[in-house]
C-alpha cells in the first residue's frame, strides 16, 4: 500500500478548513457565497424530481408485486446479477388448482366441467398479467431506477463537490481579508521620531543616550518594514489562492448546473415511459377483458351449471315459492327488465331528500342517472332496491344514482 504522508496531511488541513469555515457559517460569524436564483430553482426542481420519482418507483413496484418476500427475492437476486427462479404466479396457480379439482371431481359433471373452463381462464389471465409484469419493467420501472441509481448519483456526487469548492472559496475570502487587516495595522504603527531642538548641543552622556536611541530606532525600522513585507506577501498570496479557487469554483458551477438542466431530458423520458407504461395496462386489462368474455360465452352453454337447489327459487315480483328452481341468469334478466322501467317509478308521498352529488358520475345505462359535482337532486328508496342505489330525480330526469356519490341533506 503506497501511503504518502504529504498528501494526507495536505487533505487533513482542507477538511479542517472546511470544517472551520462551514461551522462558522453555521454559527453566523462566516460570509457565504450565495448562489444565484437561477441555480437554486435548478437544485430545487432536482430534488422535487428525485424524490417524487423515488416515490413512484416504490409504489409502481408494490402495485406490481404486492408481496413483500417476493420483492426482497427479486432484489437480491437483482445484486447478485442472477436470474430470478421462474414460479407460478397467483393467477396461474389458481387455474391449476381448479382443473386439478375438475379432474378429481369428473370433467363430465357440471361442476368439473365449469371448473375446466375457469381454471383456464384463470391460467390465461396469470400469463397475461406475467407478461404485463415484463413489460412494465423493462418500459417504465427500468428507465426510473437508472436515473436514481446512475444519473442522480452523478448529480448528486457533483453537488457534493461544488459544495467543497464553496466551501474552499468562501475560506480563501476570509484569510484574504485576515491578510489585508494584519496589513493595515502593520503600516498604521507610529515611527520614533527625534524631537530635539535645532542647533541644540547635546552632552557626551546625552550623545550616548543619542547613539542608543538611533540604534533601537534603526532596529525598529528594520523589523516594521520586515514586517510589512510579510504581510503584503501574505496578501499576495492569499489573491492568488482567492484567483484559483474562484476559477475552480466556477468551473465546478457550470458542470453541475448543466447536469441539473439536464433534468428537463429526464421529464421528457420519464413521459416516455408512462405512456409506454399506460399502454401496456390498457393492453393488459382489453386482454383480461377478452379472456372474460370468452369465459362467460363457454359458461352461457352450460346454464344447468348454475341451477339453484330445489325447493328455492324467486318469482318475477322478488316472493319466493318452494319447488322450483330458477337459473340466476333468467333472475339477472328479470331485474335488468325491472331496471328498464325505471320512468314508470313514483315518487313517494313522503320519505323524498335532497342530495349534493359529490362526484361527476356517467351513467351507465338508461335506468341510471348522470351526475355532475356539486349539483342538487331529489332523491327517495323504492321497495327491493339494493341499498348501495337510490332513485334520483333532476327536473324531468330520473334514474338510479349510486349513494357513496351522495351527501344527503336534512
Amino acid at each position: 500500500m503506497d501511503f504518502n504522508v504529504k498528501k494526507f496531511a495536505s487533505d487533513a488541513g482542507v477538511f479542517f478548513t472546511r470544517a472551520v469555515q462551514f461551522t462558522g457559517e453555521k454559527l453566523g460569524q462566516s460570509e457565504k457565497t450565495e448562489l444565484d436564483a437561477h441555480f437554486e430553482n435548478l437544485l430545487s426542481r432536482a430534488d422535487s424530481t428525485k424524490n417524487w420519482t423515488e416515490k413512484i418507483f416504490r409504489q409502481t413496484e408494490v402495485l406490481l408485486q404486492p408481496n413483500p418476500s417476493a420483492r426482497i427475492e427479486e432484489f437480491l437476486y437483482e445484486k447478485l446479477d442472477r436470474t430470478v427462479p421462474s414460479r407460478p404466479n397467483n393467477g396461474e396457480l389458481l387455474g391449476q388448482y381448479m382443473q386439478d379439482a375438475a379432474k378429481d371431481f369428473g370433467v363430465g359433471t357440471p361442476y368439473g366441467s365449469t371448473l375446466m373452463h375457469v381454471g383456464d381462464c384463470e391460467r390465461r389471465l396469470g400469463s397475461a398479467h406475467r407478461e404485463f409484469l415484463q413489460t412494465s419493467a423493462i418500459s417504465f420501472l427500468t428507465p426510473l431506477r437508472n436515473f436514481l441509481e446512475g444519473d442522480w448519483r452523478t448529480i448528486s456526487k457533483e453537488r457534493r463537490l461544488l459544495e467543497n469548492r464553496r466551501l474552499d472559496l468562501d475560506s480563501c475570502k476570509a484569510r484574504l481579508k485576515k491578510a489585508k487587516l494584519a496589513e493595515s495595522k502593520a503600516a498604521a504603527v507610529p515611527d520614533f521620531q527625534e524631537t530635539r531642538p535645532r542647533n541644540y548641543v547635546l552632552s557626551a552622556s546625552a550623545s550616548a543616550v543619542r547613539r542608543s536611541y538611533s540604534q533601537t530606532f534603526l532596529h525598529h525600522t528594520c523589523s516594521q518594514t520586515s514586517l510589512e513585507l510579510l504581510w503584503s506577501e501574505e496578501v499576495d498570496k492569499a489573491e492568488h489562492e482567492l484567483r484559483v479557487a474562484q476559477t475552480e469554483f466556477d468551473r465546478q458551477a457550470e458542470v453541475t448546473r448543466l447536469l441539473l438542466e439536464g433534468i428537463s431530458s429526464t421529464h421528457v423520458n420519464h413521459l416516455r415511459c408512462l405512456h409506454e407504461f399506460v399502454e401496456a395496462q390498457t393492453a393488459y386489462y382489453k386482454q383480461c377483458h377478452l379472456h372474460m368474455q370468452d369465459l362467460k360465452k363457454e359458461l352461457d352453454r352450460f346454464p344447468n351449471a348454475f341451477a339453484g337447489k330445489p325447493g328455492h327459487s324467486m318469482a318475477s315480483d322478488g316472493s319466493s315459492s318452494p319447488g322450483k328452481a330458477v337459473d340466476p341468469l333468467d333472475v339477472a334478466s328479470t331485474v335488468e327488465t325491472d331496471t328498464l322501467k325505471i320512468e314508470e317509478v313514483q315518487a313517494p308521498a313522503t320519505g323524498t331528500r335532497k342530495a349534493k352529488v359529490l362526484y361527476d358520475y356517467d351513467a351507465a345505462d338508461t335506468s341510471e342517472l348522470s351526475l355532475l359535482a356539486d349539483e342538487l337532486i331529489t332523491v327517495y328508496t323504492v321497495p327491493g332496491m339494493d341499498s348501495d342505489w337510490l332513485v334520483g330525480e333532476r327536473g324531468n330526469q330520473k334514474g338510479k344514482v349510486p349513494v357513496t356519490y351522495l351527501e344527503l341533506l336534512s
